[in-house]
């Protein structure tokens, strides 16, 4: 008997070299950006930002791909991949990262691990001293 596999395909927003976006995107799928966009953007896909590609804002997304350029924090709940021609001026929150050589950045870097147990004690040092 064989097996059928059904495919999920996601839609997928490409944003073009030479087109400038100014104000913020909220995008539930995938999104590759080659253009320049003035604004955040919060995907609950896959963000790849093309070797043209220039993003002056913050990023919220699951996963992403950095050729190009990012002048914001980022914010990545799974794998953010830094490839060798990657730009990035600001902080990243994330809970994997892969860093090529020749990637540039600029800011902090934390693990959302390490941020969850940061709260938790402060939670537990909030507690104590709410008893006393």
């Amino acid at each position: 008997m064989a097996k059928t596999m059904e495919i999920e395909n996601s839609p997928i927003n490409i944003i073009t070299d030479g087109t400038l976006i100014k104000g913020d995107i909220i995008a539930s799928g995938d999104f590759r950006l080659d253009g320049k966009l003035e604004g955040n953007i919060q995907l609950n896909g896959k963000l790849v930002v093309g070797d043209s590609g220039i993003v002056d804002g913050n990023v919220l997304c699951q996963n992403a791909n950095i050729i190009g350029t990012v002048n914001g924090n980022l914010s990545v709940q799974e794998l953010l991949s830094l490839h060798a021609t990657a730009r990035v001026h600001g902080d990243i929150l994330i809970n994997k990262i892969s860093i090529e050589p020749g990637a540039t950045f600029s800011g902090r870097c934390r693990m959302i691990d390490e941020v969850r147990a940061q709260h938790a004690d402060g939670a537990e040092e909030n507690m104590a001293a709410a008893e006393e």
